[in-house]
């Protein structure tokens, strides 16, 4: 089934990247894995910026058990991009992140896809509850409010 591109209104956080230049491949553009670094920086970067999430000391972590993405325009280096980020799913211990990837200027997605973060103790590894104080932080950031 083909995927409509997302537009920049769909989404509530935005982060500005520099593509660099090992970020392309043979062929010229970005290559294909290096959008998931993208997500998975926006990703975080929500978390850290807008829940105050500790990566380094944080007795609760979130682990990716799942990610796609579809792309509909090549990227390249040098070029400022955008992630989008919305959060679609936020349920008790898991949360789903729509994301999207534009170009400066652009209100049409040049790719999008999700990530699922299922957070966990950081020495057990057994899933935990969302701390309260993250998920009311996060809730301005979702779809389904």
């Amino acid at each position: 089934m083909k995927q409509i591109p997302k537009q920049r209104a769909d989404f509530s956080y935005f982060l500005p990247i520099q593509t660099r230049w090992s970020d392309n491949d043979i062929y010229g553009h970005v290559n294909n894995v290096t959008y998931y670094s993208y997500f998975d920086t926006a990703a975080n970067a929500l978390l850290i910026e807008k829940a105050g999430f500790d990566i380094r000391s944080s007795p609760v972590i979130g682990l990716v058990v799942d990610s796609a993405c579809s792309f509909f325009q090549e990227l390249s280096y040098p070029e400022i991009i955008e992630v989008g980020v919305v959060i679609s799913k936020l349920g008790n211990s898991s949360m789903q992140y729509d994301l999207a990837i534009f170009k400066p200027l652009h209100d049409v997605a040049s790719a999008q896809g999700h990530f699922v973060h299922v957070f966990v103790d950081r020495q057990t590894r057994k899933s935990t509850p969302i701390p309260v104080e993250m998920r009311d932080a996060l809730s301005q950031y979702c779809v389904n409010k």
